[in-house]
């Protein structure tokens, strides 16, 4: 039965791209303008003053997450 409704709950934890993304001081709607630009993570560090391992972190969670996870209860 378990496998007709997926591996788990319909919600996930992870928190959203966009309150990562303000929590370092980096501006939303300038982060995903600079991913759509194709901007490297050393090009994204220097135009937003964070470290490429922050920059590296936040692309990952974008690719693995999505913009944001859906939370919720019945």
């Amino acid at each position: 039965m378990a496998a007709a409704f997926g591996l788990g709950p319909p919600w996930g934890l992870q928190p959203s791209l966009k309150a990562l993304v303000e929590d370092v001081g980096i501006d939303f709607d300038s982060f995903i303008a600079a991913l759509e630009e194709g901007l490297t993570d050393e090009e994204m560090a220097r135009r937003f003053g964070v470290t490429e391992n922050t920059v590296e972190y936040l692309r990952e969670h974008f690719e693995k997450y999505g913009l944001d996870s859906v939370m919720g209860q019945d």
